[in-house]
């Protein structure tokens, strides 16, 4: 356990927003931290091995380095490559696979509690993300081992009875590589159609496997349970049993919006939940508690992305700037 350490800003998450702001903080000239209790972005780090970007790379460029891609579309291993150069060439300080526990305190006077240790910081910047916690189907055997929320890569599946739940990128990325690589996958889809956000380059391409049959797609349907070597599906004509050896519930994600609540930022009322902050200055509702990224959106975790929020960095820092003058 580490001793209590001084900074002028605590920056909770190292993913592409918190490293946009740890730039802000150096330009600032400020004494800053990052801490992000998975890997170096740790959310790119769990997207599937081969997945494409929608946006083009001059989109996820933090601090005006350029991000070159050899794609159209950067890849994982691009963007992974990119950030882990913009930590290493700025010399970014980031305490990796360290998780914030409380953050405790007033302005400008702030405790931070790690499960290694404490910070005291004038000023706290939260960009955690949602890509943590999964949505859950609740149902009953969602925690065999053969089910998973986490899609890595199709080998494993390979000349396997795969299902898949969920019709946007996720699954569709999924079920595209798991039958190319040999497996018969069946996906489980709540809606009519397959998700009108699924890239433009992908959609023809499921739409197509499915109406040849390569691809078995049960619309207006959901999973009912989920045994050792078997899924019952309940379909638009009734309930079906599947022989199965796998299932990817790819469900989507949410923020943990219980942490916010537990250091006392205030959310909206509505089923959105999204975190109470000054349009101008991102400062949440605990002032000098200020909050970048995604987790902005609330539950809406399709409104904001790298590209429409590295602009909060800018935006705080000039406030965290004008606060400690």
């Amino acid at each position: 356990m580490q001793g209590t350490e001084q900074f002028d800003l605590v920056i909770v998450g190292g993913g592409p927003i918190g490293l946009a702001c740890a730039l802000e903080a150096r330009k600032a000239g400020l004494r800053y931290v990052v801490i992000e209790k998975g890997a170096l972005t740790n959310s790119i780090f769990h997207y599937p091995v081969n997945m494409t970007f929608f946006s083009t790379s001059e989109r996820l460029e933090i601090g005006g380095v350029p991000f070159v891609s050899n794609n159209p579309k950067p890849t994982r291993a691009e963007a992974l490559e990119y950030y882990r150069r913009v930590t290493q060439g700025f010399d970014i300080p980031v305490r990796l696979y360290e998780e914030v526990t409380a953050i405790k305190g007033e302005n400008n006077r702030f405790l931070v509690t790690t499960t290694r240790g404490e910070y005291k910081a004038a000023k706290v910047i939260i960009a955690t993300g949602f890509y943590d916690i999964p949505y859950k189907l609740n149902i009953p055997g969602e925690d065999l081992p053969k089910v998973t929320h986490y899609y890595k890569e199709p080998h494993p599946y390979a000349f396997q009875k795969v299902v898949v739940v969920g019709a946007q990128n996720s699954a569709v990325d999924a079920a595209l590589e798991t039958w190319r690589k040999g497996a018969e996958v069946t996906m489980v889809i709540r809606q009519p159609e397959i998700g009108k956000r699924v890239k433009y380059w992908v959609r023809p391409d499921i739409l197509n496997r499915i109406e040849e049959g390569s691809i078995k797609a049960y619309y207006n349907a959901k999973l009912l349970e989920v045994r050792e070597k078997e899924v019952v599906i309940e379909t638009e004509n009734g309930v079906v049993t599947l022989e199965n050896d796998w299932v990817i519930a790819a469900t989507g994600y949410q923020p943990n919006l219980a942490f916010l609540r537990k250091i006392m930022i205030n959310l909206s009322e509505d089923e959105v939940m999204c975190p109470v902050v000054d349009a101008d200055t991102q400062e949440s509702s605990v002032p000098g508690i200020f909050l970048a990224g995604v987790i902005c959106g609330g539950m809406n975790t399709h409104r904001l992305f790298i590209e429409n929020s590295r602009e909060h960095a800018v935006k705080i820092m000039q406030a965290i700037t004008k606060q400690l003058a």
